[in-house]
């Protein structure tokens, strides 16, 4: 008598399971035909953020490092050889790194602006204001998620704009300016802010929702891994939030100043600090599981990690204020190559099959073999590349200190 209606409650809540992921897999890679109008607030934050972790949409690049994890690994392929397609003449130093949607690089400008520009063409499709010319937009790269793009700006204040009118949806004050980079998990979005909290706000509407608090400036972009944002603060602190509420898991002291923002595979997060040192932190075990220290050369570490991921563990390249760039065995922490430019790399690698392009401070974008660290390729645009380059559609794009956004293909 019973099979009726537990047959019809089954069959309720395989709908519902069904429905729930091909949500989350439209929220992530766009609109799957028949649920294309559905709500997305009927899935909760922790799993719509782990579609957004497990899954990048191909071919964009939304957010600085590509995905939550900021492992900095591009989903599509670049052709065998580059050239410069076109270049954009931004008016002011760009140390934001572009986020790459839907054929649209958005970036910020040292002038204060917002821009959108075609990723085919270069041409501007529309120039948004963010704040005035003497603060503007340093490092914040931007988001973007359900059309809408977030960048922090340096008098404090986080926006969030349309992505296809460039027109504001809602700002929210911090307390200090903002260098950290948002990340979008489901329906909060966060941010770090030099007042010494990481914020997290409704992603729809900006209202407040939480902030966790630091003993000093929050500079780098959280990681996301399993509902929790994890990031190395300039307390010397490595911190996770939980997502959902806001509520500190982790605060594991490391004894180092922290700028870089870390990179997150299975479970353990990679990153430099000011202590002239790499780490490898276990989130689960909260120890660090290897450090790296060059015994010739100690400079510090800006440059945030790429991670490419192997059945032996991987190879994680970055760069370092002694001019060289590194790649680093994941399991064990052993340099395996390093290959020196001209001058500092604060450029974050970015990781494209087996090629790593990088900028450096001495004007060149780099273009080195990831297994060898041999130089494949190089572009000499005259200005430091601090930004970090994005690759997206087939191209790679990234700005300079003279302002200008360059884009390479074929």
């Amino acid at each position: 008598m019973t099979r009726g209606p537990m047959r019809r409650r089954s069959d309720r809540g395989a709908m519902l399971v069904a429905t729930m992921l091909a949500i989350a897999f439209s929220a992530v890679i766009g609109p799957i035909p028949g649920i294309a109008s559905l709500p997305t607030g009927l899935l909760p934050n922790w799993l719509f953020a782990s579609f957004q972790q497990a899954a990048p949409a191909p071919a964009h690049w939304p957010q600085f490092r590509n995905s939550p994890t900021l492992t900095g690994v591009a989903a599509s392929p670049l052709p065998a050889t580059l050239r410069l397609l076109w270049t954009y003449e931004a008016g002011s130093a760009i140390e934001s790194s572009a986020a790459v949607v839907d054929g649209v690089a958005y970036v910020g400008t040292s002038g204060g602006a917002l821009v959108a520009i075609d990723a085919a063409s270069g041409k501007l499709k529309w120039s948004y204001r963010a704040t005035s010319d003497d603060l503007g937009i340093g490092e914040s790269s931007p988001a973007v998620a359900n059309g809408v793009v977030y960048i922090g700006d340096l008098s404090g204040v986080f926006h969030a704009v349309d992505a296809a009118t460039g027109k504001a949806r809602w700002t929210y004050k911090t307390g200090a300016e903002i260098k950290s980079s948002p990340v979008v998990a489901g329906h909060t979005v966060l941010i770090g802010s030099y007042d010494g909290h990481l914020y997290g706000l409704n992603a729809v509407t900006g209202a407040f929702r939480w902030k966790a608090g630091t003993d000093n400036y929050v500079h780098s972009t959280p990681a996301i891994w399993n509902g929790v944002a994890y990031f190395g603060g300039c307390d010397e602190v490595f911190h996770g939030v939980r997502i959902s509420d806001g509520t500190k898991v982790l605060s594991m002291a490391t004894q180092a100043y922290t700028a870089a923002s870390p990179a997150i595979a299975a479970g353990v997060a990679y990153y430099g600090t000011f202590a002239n040192e790499v780490v490898a932190v276990d989130i689960a075990a909260k120890r660090v599981r290897w450090r790296f220290i060059d015994p010739d050369r100690q400079f510090p570490f800006y440059s945030s990690a790429a991670l490419s991921v192997s059945g032996n563990g991987g190879t994680m390249v970055l760069g370092g204020r002694d001019k060289n760039v590194r790649a680093i065995d994941m399991a064990t922490g052993k340099q395996r190559w390093s290959f020196t430019t001209r001058a500092r790399v604060e450029s974050s690698p970015a990781i494209a099959g087996t090629r790593v392009l990088v900028g450096s401070s001495d004007g060149k974008l780099y273009v080195l073999d990831l297994a060898s660290g041999k130089k494949l390729w190089e572009f000499d645009g005259a200005a430091p590349f601090t930004a970090s380059p994005a690759v997206a559609d087939g191209r790679v794009i990234v700005g300079d200190g003279d302002g200008r956004l360059y884009a390479f293909g074929q």
